[in-house]
């Protein structure tokens, strides 16, 4: 029996907490055995045009893993991305608009015939929830089926058409209690559905050296350190926000180093004492855990958050967003960091 990942994207370099490890634990289960492939997109990653195929089509494999990919069609993007605008600024948008934003998101008709012409040769690992390869192949053998949702508490969730397919699959498997705690009230009971707290493998850095990183970088001061995706989902524009009113208030020189995909406008007034580095290598992020005052994780939108767990790793704290059943209760139970609702518990954290 082989194991098949399905995923939007697919590949070593793709950012998001959900794409990294759904392509560690392949490559972990590989290495162990297991018949393992990944079914997936000809997209490049979450930020491309899902119009547009930046992959070919057909058979690779990287680390011991099939990948199968297959293209995705055109679609009504302007119709997709209204009504996405419309639920990532809290409006709620009409039932018979649903099936407009989740067949106009990207469309791959090729997988779903794939997956239904040889169902039985697989078990499913569907991730996450809300994209279209969720929704659509989930469906096809929801009894060969198990979903790694990444729950959050998000406009996306309280969608009508998202609670069958989570439901119905087989299995749903969580990275952490608070998540399947919110799973339980979002869904109720399953009498038949296997529900399970995984938790996620997470690789301890190799070697981080503190000053190697404030050398190369030329950092004088303590620094607080942002780690992940830079895009509004994330809360970055309130840390920001909060890191302004932090140098403004007069308190103790700090900088904040930015790393990771994705863009981010830093204002005039702050690049003073603010540093974006981008995506940087696995070693210079190893060493800037080590060397950082401490990780913050603002983000309210969480279902494991990995750079927490790396950070750990590298016997530095957190600072997290007490808004974030996730990040908070990792916290509280790791007494691995602090938490903050408002500016002062913020600057009082720091």
């Amino acid at each position: 029996m082989k194991v098949a990942f399905v995923l939007p994207w697919y590949g070593p370099d793709i950012p998001g907490g959900a794409e990294t490890a759904a392509r560690q634990t392949a490559e972990r289960l590989a290495a162990r055995g297991h018949t393992v492939e990944v079914l997936t997109t000809c997209l490049r990653d979450l930020y491309s045009d899902w119009s547009e195929n930046s992959h070919p089509a057909g058979l690779s494999s990287h680390n011991g893993v099939t990948i199968r990919r297959f293209p995705v069609l055109s679609r009504d993007r302007a119709a997709f991305n209204q009504l996405n605008w419309q639920l990532m600024n809290g409006l709620r948008i009409p039932p018979e608009q649903e099936a407009t934003f989740i067949e106009e998101m990207f469309r791959v008709p090729a997988l779903y015939d794939y997956i239904r012409e040889h169902q039985d040769e697989y078990v499913f690992l569907f991730t996450p929830y809300m994209f279209s390869s969720t929704y659509f192949g989930a469906q096809i053998a929801p009894a060969r089926t198990a979903l790694i949702p990444c729950l959050h508490d998000e406009p996306y969730v309280w969608l009508g058409l998202y609670r069958p397919v989570l439901q119905n699959a087989a299995a749903l498997i969580f990275f952490s209690p608070a998540e399947a705690a919110f799973a339980q009230r979002l869904l109720g009971d399953q009498a038949a559905q296997l529900r399970v707290v995984a938790g996620s493998g997470v690789t301890a850095p190799a070697g981080p050296d503190p000053d190697r990183f404030r050398a190369k970088y030329g950092l004088q001061h303590p620094f607080l350190l942002y780690a992940g995706r830079r895009e509004p989902g994330k809360n970055i524009d309130l840390l920001l926000d909060y890191w302004g009113r932090y140098q403004a208030d007069g308190n103790r020189p700090m900088e904040l180093i930015l790393i990771g995909s994705g863009q981010v406008d830093i204002p005039p007034r702050l690049r003073a004492h603010t540093r974006d580095l981008g995506f940087v290598s696995i070693q210079d992020k190893n060493d800037a855990y080590a060397a950082a005052l401490a990780l913050c994780q603002p983000s309210v939108h969480e279902s494991f958050s990995i750079v927490m767990m790396e950070s750990w790793l590298a016997g530095r704290p957190v600072l997290v967003h007490a808004d974030c059943a996730v990040t908070s209760d990792h916290t509280r139970r790791a007494n691995g960091g602090l938490y903050f609702r408002q500016y002062t518990e913020f600057a009082a954290c720091l």
